[in-house]
């Protein structure tokens, strides 16, 4: 079993490229940087997990920027957006990204993707909420035929545009996985859907995700397809990761604090000592 972090870079964290070398020479096995363009003051949409929303929400970094610094300073440790947020950004624009990246990585970068939770953010790029679902399978669809295809071209309800041209093509054959994020059970059919992965909160106010396993392994028999599985949000106690392992998660992902280099590497230290 994999294990990767997650942090909200910000201009008071560690940063990106300290981060990354320091978990590649700890042995971690992937970095995870979560994405949000910017934060609209009306607040009419609720942070999920309740409460004010945290600073670093407002403050987090680009990822596609953070993580291509990482590529360069890294040479195993992967890659990923966790999440990105498909349904506001340009399809053609973020096919690029991702392919340039996994070009500068060699072939390091995980997709992970999302709907996301923030309408007042969405309606800013121009995004209707109630229909982010089937805009973000439209656009991953419309990615695919980019980065596989010389000549592509897609006409949908959300995506359109005629045969054209566009390169680098990515790394990886046929293409960086999609790593669908997402609950029980509409984020698991969606990933099963159109995903090549199912990324879910390893712990939800109403369940865990081991307590759903067994309901999300029927699915899976009756979409005849199996996937892997990333488990975020783990606890930081090494003593519960063995359970992951045994219920087949492919990948673990610890979330740390945007915190300074002082704070940070300790904890890496102590975790990595667990690997």
């Amino acid at each position: 079993m994999h294990i990767g972090i997650a942090m909200f870079c910000t201009d008071y964290a560690i940063q990106p490229v300290e981060l990354a070398r320091a978990l590649e020479e700890r042995g971690f096995e992937s970095l995870w940087l979560p994405e949000h363009s910017h934060i609209p003051l009306t607040r009419n949409s609720a942070w999920p997990q309740g409460g004010d929303l945290p600073k670093k929400y407002y403050d987090v970094m680009d990822p596609f920027v953070a993580l291509g610094a990482a590529a360069a300073s890294t040479t195993t440790l992967k890659l990923a957006t966790g999440i990105c947020l498909v349904p506001q950004r340009d399809t053609i624009q973020t096919a690029k990204q991702i392919a340039t990246l996994d070009q500068i990585s060699n072939g390091r970068f995980l997709f992970g993707i999302g709907a996301g939770w923030n309408a007042d953010e969405m309606a800013n790029h121009g995004t209707v909420f109630k229909t982010r679902y089937k805009a973000m399978r439209e656009k991953v669809e419309a990615m695919r035929l980019i980065w596989t295809e010389a000549k592509p071209e897609y006409h949908g309800e959300f995506v359109d545009f005629d045969p054209m041209m566009t390169w680098p093509k990515p790394v990886q054959q046929p293409h960086p996985p999609v790593l669908v994020g997402g609950e029980f059970p509409h984020g698991a059919r969606r990933a099963l859907r159109y995903g090549d992965g199912w990324v879910p909160h390893a712990l939800r106010p109403d369940y865990t995700l081991l307590e759903m396993l067994p309901q999300f392994r029927e699915m899976e028999d009756e979409a005849n397809r199996t996937i892997p599985i990333t488990a975020f949000g783990v606890p930081g106690d090494a003593d519960q990761w063995r359970a992951y392992e045994d219920a087949g998660i492919e990948r673990i992902v610890l979330s740390i604090d945007s915190e300074p280099s002082d704070v940070v590497l300790p904890m890496l230290d102590s975790w990595a000592m667990r690997i």
